[in-house]
């Protein structure tokens, strides 16, 4: 079923690579944060026009203008998907923020850069080549895989650590790596941008009151998709903590917690929040795992806690890639008593959360999103003005 569609992915795109290319940039969101931070600086700073291939995955909303234009890119809808192809083969540049099978089959015209935003700040466990489990994978699928990650003209990271994890995921080299910072980093540098979201959110969760905020977002587990899955003591946490703490739940939109309806003013289920960025810089304590948020959490330079009670059973199946006691910046705990010990202890090593924060957002300071447009479209010109 893949090969027929890549084969009728191919045809069409080659036919409508007879087209004359025009002055506009596509991009393919199936996350959608770096996407939107990178689209701002696009129309700010260029006269590009934009297209915008949302697929079913991606829940940001992309607001059509004169100069923007967003499509759905689901194969059902033909006529969508005919269109999508059309502007990926008549464009300048084309932006993705994740492995899209497609790129297999798409030979861009010559000049035409294809450019991976990816859609996190840091990695824990492995992925792309370094998958553990590819080896179970058919050569085929191999092949198609190295075909999608040699379509990469760069890739975009805020650290060194980040671009090594790249180079080795995608089997690219160092010259294809631009590490101009994570576009939507820039949220944490925008003060106006973070009072009107504190504002909204504040008055869209009044129980709050004094107390503090503390956000549980774990990575996804295969098959999780209720409380029994959670493995968090939600009623032994609301009877220990609920006086001084909130507890919001940032967790897959698969999964169902009633728990949350029993403590509804201690438990609020945020999972369908656009961007999590937003609760972010809200967050006063982050609990964890092996996903993602905690490298852009660490811009904050708050607690983190890591709630990891599966470590070597993940470890096995998933892989990390590096010793994960050695890489988070906080305490790892195993069940919900070593968690509540340690939240009511309160002893957290700041400076230890400034050094990662350090390592992995080196280059994400306030302005990624500019420097990549810059970098791409006035490599020339270190005073281009914002149009």
């Amino acid at each position: 079923m893949i090969a027929v569609y890549l084969l009728a992915f191919r045809m069409v795109f080659a036919f409508f690579k007879w087209f004359p290319k025009t002055n506009k940039t596509t991009f393919v969101a199936s996350f959608g944060h770096n996407v939107l931070y990178t689209v701002r600086a696009l129309e700010n700073m260029t006269d590009q026009r934009v297209i915008i291939l949302k697929t079913h995955k991606c829940c940001m909303a992309f607001d059509d203008s004169p100069r923007r234009r967003v499509i759905r890119f689901k194969f059902p809808h033909v006529l969508h998907w005919l269109r999508a192809i059309y502007h990926l083969a008549t464009c300048k540049n084309v932006f993705v923020d994740n492995y899209y099978g497609f790129l297999a089959v798409t030979h861009f015209r010559t000049n035409v850069s294809c450019i991976q935003l990816w859609h996190a700040a840091g990695a824990i466990k492995t992925f792309g080549l370094k998958d553990k489990t590819i080896k179970h994978r058919h050569p085929l699928a191999l092949r198609r895989f190295k075909k999608v990650y040699n379509r990469f003209d760069y890739v975009v990271t805020g650290s060194e650590k980040m671009a090594s994890i790249f180079e080795e995921a995608f089997g690219l080299s160092g010259e294809h790596i631009l590490k101009t910072g994570v576009p939507r980093t820039d949220f944490f540098f925008d003060t106006e941008d973070q009072f009107r979201k504190k504002s909204a959110l504040t008055g869209q969760f009044p129980g709050i009151g004094h107390r503090k905020i503390i956000l549980y977002a774990p990575t996804y587990r295969d098959g999780a998709l209720d409380d029994s899955d959670l493995r968090l003591d939600i009623a032994k946490m609301y009877t220990e903590l609920h006086r001084d703490y909130v507890l919001f739940l940032s967790l897959h939109p698969k999964m169902r917690v009633q728990t949350a309806y029993a403590y509804h003013d201690f438990v609020y289920d945020i999972s369908g929040l656009e961007n999590i960025n937003h609760m972010l810089f809200m967050t006063d304590i982050l609990i964890s795992d092996y996903s993602s948020v905690p490298f852009e959490f660490a811009l904050c330079c708050k607690p983190m806690v890591f709630f990891a009670y599966d470590l070597e059973e993940y470890s096995e199946s998933k892989g990390f890639w590096t010793n994960y006691e050695e890489l988070v910046p906080g305490p790892v705990v195993k069940d919900t008593e070593s968690l509540i010990d340690v939240l009511k202890a309160g002893r957290f090593n700041i400076e230890e959360i400034g050094t990662f924060n350090h390592e992995w957002n080196y280059t994400s300071t306030g302005r990624s999103s500019e420097k990549l447009i810059q970098t791409l479209y006035h490599p020339n010109d270190t005073s281009t003005p914002h149009r």
